[in-house]
């Protein structure tokens, strides 16, 4: 390809950046490079972050492919974007608009080596590359706002997904559907941007993958959970990474008052944290003029 360097181009001690053979995005915006994009969303997910994250992980292709390692890694990404529908028909999506004269017009098989070729260890650099709190996240008193929470989703009906992460119980005799990850992330609040997320099988609680996100949190974070994550050991695992924290609790939970403050607010341990307990009575207008009420018991390391 004009303009990119052969694998028998190569000079050892030069920088692979220097001398890729994937290309810039300047010099390959037509033939096997030319599927590497995301539209708009390119700006966010850039060629230079891709082949970064290639190059990271030794994906880096040695010769100009078909399906280059960067278009490769475009393809999983826009995968993501259109999960009704298979490869063949997202790398329609990817190649519409372009000179079918020069363009590749993969099957399925080809699709599926060229996958497994790349792997999933560019998609984890990537992440690490991009993940962390975007400009205008919001901001309390200084602190940067955080939430954590998880969710379920399906994944494709195989022996190994099924494996690793297990089916929904549907019957007590059986089980049924499709096989489900549990997923765990630490968002920042107003951008939604991700800062750290964890997944693993559906059988496995939140509150035990927590841990594995809070590595993430430093001084100036404000972390906001809901009460499945009011437990002891989760309270001094944040306290000791110095983020402060806001957690529902349950109700009916017992911390009796080591001191009661003047705004009827009290101050409780949880094992070798104090934190102040509030019980708020909170209102929210909703549609048609009606208001709902509801009470709810925070802790609070603030």
């Amino acid at each position: 390809m004009d303009g990119c360097p052969t694998k028998d181009a190569i000079t050892r001690g030069v920088p692979l950046s220097v001398q890729s053979v994937i290309c810039s995005a300047e010099s390959s915006r037509q033939g096997a490079f030319a599927p590497g994009h995301l539209g708009e969303l390119t700006r966010i997910v850039s060629a230079d972050l891709v082949d970064a994250a290639l190059e990271n992980t030794g994906r880096v292709q040695r010769r100009v492919r078909v399906l280059p390692s960067r278009v490769v890694v475009y393809l999983l990404l826009a995968g993501a974007l259109f999960t009704e529908i298979g490869y063949r028909q997202v790398w329609a999506r990817l190649v519409a608009g372009l000179d079918p004269a020069t363009v590749a017009a993969p099957g399925s098989s080809a699709l599926s080596q060229a996958l497994r070729r790349v792997g999933v260890g560019p998609l984890k650099e990537l992440f690490s590359l991009l993940r962390g709190p975007a400009v205008g996240a919001a901001r309390w008193q200084g602190l940067l706002v955080c939430a954590i929470d998880g969710t379920s989703m399906f994944v494709p009906n195989s022996a190994a997904n099924a494996a690793a992460f297990g089916r929904q119980t549907g019957r007590p005799d059986a089980e049924s559907g499709y096989p489900m990850l549990r997923l765990l992330t630490i968002v920042a609040c107003g951008t939604r941007t991700v800062i750290d997320a964890v997944f693993g099988s559906y059988r496995v609680g939140e509150t035990t993958y927590a841990p594995q996100l809070l590595g993430c949190l430093q001084p100036g974070m404000l972390l906001l959970a809901d009460r499945n994550f009011a437990v002891t050991a989760l309270v001094e695992q944040i306290a000791s990474a110095h983020a402060e924290l806001l957690i529902r609790c349950k109700d009916a939970r017992v911390l009796p008052p080591i001191k009661t403050l003047p705004d009827r607010t009290w101050l409780a341990r949880m094992g070798a944290v104090t934190v102040r307990v509030i019980d708020a009575r909170i209102s929210v207008a909703v549609d048609g003029g009606a208001t709902r009420c509801g009470h709810y018991r925070l802790v609070t390391t603030l």
